[in-house]
């Protein structure tokens, strides 16, 4: 029997690990077992105990994160050497880098838009690797990127820039699948607040989410009309250290700190508004989740923000350094005179697949040659 590889061992938390576990979810749900040994390389085992009984052998590279030295030692060299010995078919990178490996087909997952944001040197203090990434990951991406039987991105604008910089011309446009989750509501809001209109953002504090614009536009809101949630409390790092030092005082903010998944799903039952200011996202992903609600947006206005919703009425764009429009979109919902601008979801060019499953379908199907990467 033949191989499939996935190599994921980069992920150890978050976003990034639950790709990964969307992913192995897809493969133990379909019938590729039937037809394929199916291989995956992770960080820790221990994160994947729930798979324990599956039909996948995981290998463990508890280096993998050491260093940056030892990233590229697995991609370039170890996988190279395993995949020598083995009968491979299909070789899925969950984390932007195409290994150096003997396949019949590689795939890349490719989730990092570092090269294709604006950059600013200013930002080394908050997180000196991220600044230094933003320069360095489209040198990272072009290693091998030939040799890749497909590039896979989730977002349409995203598969343009790969196109626009690397000569490749197969890359798949992957939509991530969101599915409608409830839980029990733990976060309770304050009674007399309960009357005010209550808008969300829900992200981890760094400093490309754009955390600024919202407080500089709180400052022109009338505190006892609204309340904004922000899912920091100046503990978790220097970036949220400064901004609620900086912002401490505007008191239609609520500094809730991180909330579990459950919690923050709970919190869109009780908003009113979701605010999404990030300048830098793959995929927006607290923007599909809160469409499920019906409710009312405001969105930066960005190629990613657009496509990401899709088709939708109730939402409001705003420049990303105009914290006067983000104003004035908060005190139209607060007036209720929203000053709505709605969307058409714009067609996507095949190849084209919406989530894992369908993704998988894709691959097993697609023959090497086809790609016609060269």
């Amino acid at each position: 029997m033949r191989e499939l590889v996935v190599t994921g061992i980069n992920l150890f938390e978050g976003g990034p690990l639950s790709i990964y576990y969307d992913c192995l979810d897809a493969i133990i749900k379909s019938d590729i077992y039937k037809y394929y040994k199916l291989t995956a390389f992770v960080h820790k085992i221990d994160l994947f105990k729930k798979y324990s009984n599956s039909v996948i052998e995981f290998v463990e590279l508890p280096n993998s994160r050491k260093s940056y030295a030892h990233r590229m030692y697995y991609e370039y060299l170890y996988f190279k050497k395993y995949s020598e010995t083995h009968d491979i078919e299909i070789w899925l990178s969950l984390h932007d880098m195409t290994p150096n490996v003997m396949a019949d087909k590689i795939f890349t997952y490719c989730h990092n838009v570092s090269p294709f944001i604006k950059r600013d040197l200013k930002n080394v203090k908050y997180s000196t690797t991220n600044v230094i990434f933003s320069y360095l990951y489209k040198y990272i991406y072009r290693i091998n990127i030939t040799k890749a039987t497909g590039i896979i991105v989730q977002t349409d604008w995203m598969r343009e820039e790969f196109l626009k910089m690397y000569p490749i011309k197969n890359v798949i446009v992957a939509r991530p699948e969101v599915r409608k989750e409830n839980y029990e509501y733990k976060y309770t809001m304050d009674k007399n607040e309960s009357e005010k209109k209550i808008f969300i953002y829900p992200a981890f504090p760094r400093y490309f989410k754009n955390f600024e614009i919202i407080c500089e536009a709180a400052k022109k809101i009338d505190k006892n009309k609204c309340q904004i949630l922000l899912t920091l409390d100046g503990s978790e790092n220097l970036y949220s250290q400064e901004l609620y030092k900086k912002y401490k005082n505007i008191e239609c903010i609520s500094w809730i700190g991180i909330r579990p998944r459950e919690e923050v799903f709970q919190l869109y039952d009780q908003a009113d508004c979701l605010i999404f200011p990030s300048s830098m996202e793959t995929w927006g992903l607290p923007i599909s989740e809160f469409k499920q609600t019906g409710k009312d947006m405001i969105l930066v206005d960005l190629p990613y923000t657009r496509e990401t919703l899709g088709e939708y009425e109730k939402v409001m764009f705003f420049q990303q350094d105009d914290s006067m429009s983000l104003s004035r979109c908060i005190a139209s919902i607060i007036e209720g005179k929203p000053l709505y601008t709605p969307i058409k979801e714009k067609p996507i060019s095949p190849p084209f697949v919406k989530g894992w499953e369908e993704l998988f379908s894709y691959i097993v199907k697609v023959h090497p040659t086809s790609a016609n990467l060269y």
